[in-house]
């Protein structure tokens, strides 16, 4: 899988992966998200992405939303706390449509003021169907609450009274600082020639360079980090939620990957993990119980995630703290490491037949990282674990003094 590479006069990046399949995936990636706004700005970036699709020079929304639609592709957009993400998904012989299409919403949206005002409403609707997913909302306030006072310590939907203000000049002014070709990355998945798509982009792309835009400056908060006491959260719920968790290594860190792997044993989404195997099939705890580890470009996040009757969520805390003890006091065996590894290996290769997943991965990597890693890459650094240093992650990461807890009941 290798894959083809270019910087645009501008400053823009672009890659491309070779695919034979008749469907292709092409975006741009963004180098902004929420950990980019001013307090008074909570929400800004998710609410430019929606805005972005309201309307540019030459379109008008319904024009935007048939555009892709009347050749039965897709187009899409998310915001995430540091990166931005508009994408499109269509036949490979609708790519310059794709690629234009895209190019006009990012350098030539006007944000009309009559569609802030019913945007607004949408994403305030949004807001509140959100706040009743606690099994969701968990996830925000946690990080909220171990990221407090820092860039990262705000929801990605914003606050209500905060969307109030938003205006044209807002986007705008987002825009204009953040969104500017070296920002920014393009990315391509499909059978058209690379040759096809530099054309392509180049030929819908501004010459404009970046001297007059905002540089990203971003407060790193690792050394802020601390654990938080348990925060229990009254909110009438038929079911008890839980999360606890706490730092965890950022995206340039070597020992992300043997984080990554521990995480799998201990609750990823195979039903032999070592939280499903003893909270649901040995005790009957919990429905759920998920483990996740989130790396930003400075710091990280793990977090252990179980739904639970009320009684039961101590006898659940407890039995947590006790795998997380086990990784930190016990070696795996060489059949155990061998296990972990072959499992976390299929997955990773059933789901880079995901093909959606594979150009959205390429996108950010080649947005933080300037490359791309393909699958047997990732299988060597996984390979090169070993059970000390898997040992050494356990006792850096799990350490249960370090850990914070939220509680939604």
């Amino acid at each position: 899988m290798q894959y083809s590479s270019f910087v645009l006069a501008n400053g823009l990046r672009i890659i491309h992966l070779h695919s034979d399949s008749p469907v292709s995936y092409c975006g741009f990636a963004v180098n902004a998200g929420t950990r980019d706004e001013q307090s008074n700005q909570y929400g800004l970036a998710h609410f430019v992405e929606h805005i972005l699709f309201k309307g540019t020079e030459k379109r008008k929304v319904r024009h935007i939303l048939n555009r892709m639609e009347a050749v039965g592709g897709e187009l899409n957009a998310y915001t995430t706390k540091e990166e931005t993400f508009l994408y499109t998904v269509c036949l490979h012989e609708d790519t310059e449509r794709a690629i234009e299409l895209l190019s006009d919403l990012i350098y030539h949206s006007q944000f009309p003021e009559t569609e802030i005002e019913k945007e607004r409403e949408v994403i305030i609707d949004e807001i509140h169907s959100y706040e009743d997913s606690p099994s969701e909302l968990i996830f925000d306030e946690f990080e909220n609450l171990l990221f407090a006072g820092n860039d990262l310590g705000h929801a990605i939907l914003g606050e209500e009274e905060n969307l109030k203000h938003f205006t044209s000049a807002s986007c705008r002014n987002f825009v204009n600082d953040y969104y500017y070709p070296e920002n920014m990355v393009f990315f391509s998945y499909g059978k058209t020639p690379f040759s096809k798509i530099l054309r392509y982009v180049e030929k819908y792309s501004p010459s404009i360079l970046s001297s007059t835009s905002k540089h990203l400056f971003r407060h790193c908060p690792c050394t802020e980090l601390l654990p938080i006491e348990t925060n229990i959260r009254n909110k009438n719920l038929h079911q008890t939620h839980v999360i606890t968790g706490g730092k965890a290594y950022g995206l340039f860190e070597d020992k992300r990957i043997g984080l990554l792997l521990l995480n799998n044993i201990l609750g990823g989404p195979g039903m032999n993990s070592r939280l499903n195997v003893i909270l649901r099939e040995k005790y009957g705890l919990v429905y759920t119980v998920d483990a996740e580890v989130v790396s930003y470009t400075d710091t990280g996040v793990f977090t252990i995630y179980f739904g639970c009757d009320l009684e039961s969520m101590e006898q659940c805390l407890n039995l947590v703290k006790k795998e997380l003890k086990r990784l930190r006091d016990r070696k795996l065996s060489g059949s155990q490491l061998a296990a972990a590894v072959k499992q976390w290996k299929g997955q990773l290769g059933i789901a880079s037949e995901h093909k959606e997943n594979v150009a959205l991965r390429m996108g950010k990597n080649f947005l933080h990282f300037n490359k791309y890693e393909s699958l047997p890459q990732m299988y060597q650094k996984i390979d090169a674990l070993t059970a000390e240093s898997l040992l050494e992650i356990a006792n850096e990461i799990y350490e249960e003094k370090q850990l914070s807890s939220l509680v939604y009941q």
